[in-house]
């Protein structure tokens, strides 16, 4: 059994695709085919079951993914303990960030990692997904490292390293009934048009169940891509929000009150738990310990 074997099954595995598992190993589809033939013919047994329209893993592929990627995991490991005993520490880092973070100098991070480090590749995934989508990314493989706003609840299966919290905040349009109040509720609001982030993002996740359990769920008229986008179309009068005191400027047309139910907003470095990580991404993370470390005293 060749190595390249397991790479092209846990491709084809994670993509549920040889259309996409091809172009994800930069190989043509019928060299993926084969290679998954060949596997099975040398294990005795199919590992995926193929259709027309869908690939799915079978049962017995299913029994072969973990110990797959722990196969791989364990020659990478045995390249890059003979590699970094001659040349330096090698390896590569998959991070998943979210946009116009500010709590952590992420660029400056990596850039001091990357010059005392200069052989670890390291590949930054701006989220277009949100905070859901990138802890699936950690907990299937395809990231080793995320940032991101989840309660602590939906981090099952990963390693949290906390980062910062803050308060949640509404937003108001200076012209809404609410807008010289001190304090504002959810149930208050209950009745509104939200602006936020697209479903799957922290702070989308958090603020929809909140209504969920007020039994109200709400209506979210305007969605951005961006949490500092939001005081804008707030604004503009496309509705309310509530969102985490990052310090926006609220600008006029709009007016910033508090959120009388006191939740606040995590952010949370995130690693796949369960596995040993790399020595780069170890290393990475020993640094970002210490500026944590150092930030809270």
């Amino acid at each position: 059994m060749e190595t390249r074997q397991l790479e092209v099954f846990v491709a084809v595995a994670e993509e549920l695709s040889f259309t996409r598992a091809a172009k994800r190993l930069y190989a043509v589809q019928s060299t993926v085919s084969a290679a998954i033939k060949a596997l099975e013919a040398e294990l005795g047994t199919t590992l995926f079951d193929r259709s027309t329209r869908r690939v799915t893993l079978s049962e017995a592929g299913s029994a072969f993914l973990p110990e797959a990627k722990t196969a791989l995991e364990a020659v990478d490991r045995a390249i890059a303990t003979a590699q970094e005993a001659s040349a330096g520490l090698r390896g590569s880092i998959r991070i998943g960030t979210m946009t116009n973070l500010s709590v952590i100098d992420l660029p400056g991070v990596l850039g001091a990692f990357h010059q005392r480090y200069p052989l670890v590749d390291i590949h930054v995934t701006v989220s277009t997904t949100g905070s859901s989508g990138m802890a699936d990314d950690v907990r299937s493989g395809r990231l080793d490292l995320a940032l991101l706003g989840l309660p602590e609840s939906d981090l099952v299966g990963l390693h949290p390293r906390p980062l910062a919290s803050w308060p949640y905040v509404v937003l108001l349009p200076s012209s809404h009934p609410l807008a010289d109040r001190e304090t504002v509720s959810l149930r208050d609001l209950a009745q509104d048009s939200f602006v936020d982030t697209s479903a799957g993002f922290g702070n989308r996740v958090v603020i929809d169940r909140a209504y969920v359990a007020l039994g109200t769920p709400r209506r979210v008229g305007a969605e951005v891509a961006d949490l500092s986008a939001v005081p804008a179309y707030v604004q503009a009068g496309l509705g309310v929000a509530v969102v985490p005191d990052l310090g926006f400027d609220v600008g006029p047309g709009a007016v910033r009150v508090r959120l009388a139910d006191g939740m606040t907003w995590p952010m949370t470095i995130v690693t796949l738990a369960g596995k040993p990580p790399s020595r780069a991404l170890r290393t990475l993370l020993d640094l970002i310990d210490r500026l944590i470390s150092f930030a809270d005293k």
